[in-house]
């Protein structure tokens, strides 16, 4: 069964609707450089991750290059995971996963998924978004699944799918892709930074009720 994280959540409301519809991770987004209405601040990222019961995986989700930053972040705000958009080398990113606690996600860029093997054994698991210029996710946008899909079979890593996704289309990209998970933000949004109930429900039902492809 593919596996569903909720992300850009501000609110505990909020958090608790994405648990009680069975998301399996939430994203709490913090000091980001780009403009979203889904950035917390300090403060509420590390409330929200403390209200979040157990056997559901907090997600940190913050952005930039300098790693030192990343690992005092996640000490303070006390996530499971840490997911980070940068540029760092592979290298560096797998020193940062050795000193911390949280597990370690990079997101990439759909137009460089063909060189996410670079990173295969230096973070736990990579998740492919439909970038911004700036780097941000939450675009909205869908990218090529099947590109994805080709990159996703030959990875070790888990592969976390994200860009564009939405109750309606969710299914579809299960099946073309069967990502170990999928990741919405504003596709289940009644407005920027605030959830609908009824589409994260309807999110994660279509999400994990998807039938996968069965390979001859």
């Amino acid at each position: 069964m593919t596996r569903v994280k909720i992300c850009g959540l501000t609110t505990v409301d909020d958090l608790e609707t994405a648990v009680e519809a069975g998301a399996d991770a939430l994203g709490i987004i913090c000091d980001v450089s780009v403009d979203t209405p889904r950035e917390v601040t300090v403060e509420r990222a590390r409330e929200l991750a403390a209200a979040t019961p157990p056997f559901v995986t907090t997600v940190l989700v913050t952005m930039g290059d300098d790693l030192e930053r990343a690992g005092e972040l996640a000490e303070t705000v006390g996530p499971d995971a840490v997911q980070l958009h940068t540029d760092a080398e592979p290298s560096d990113l797998a020193s940062l996963r050795s000193e911390i606690d949280p597990q370690l996600l990079l997101a990439i860029g759909a137009d460089g998924v063909a060189r996410a093997d670079r990173y295969d054994d230096a973070v736990d698991a990579l998740l492919v978004d439909t970038p911004t210029e700036d780097g941000g996710g939450g675009t909205g946008e869908t990218h090529d699944w099947e590109r994805t899909r080709s990159v996703v079979a030959d990875l070790e890593s888990p592969v976390v799918l994200a860009g564009g996704l939405t109750p309606d289309n969710v299914a579809d990209a299960v099946r073309t892709v069967e990502p170990f998970a999928v990741d919405v933000a504003s596709g289940v949004e009644a407005s920027g930074g605030v959830k609908d109930p009824e589409a994260v429900r309807s999110f994660v039902d279509h999400a994990k009720t998807a039938t996968r492809t069965v390979q001859p």
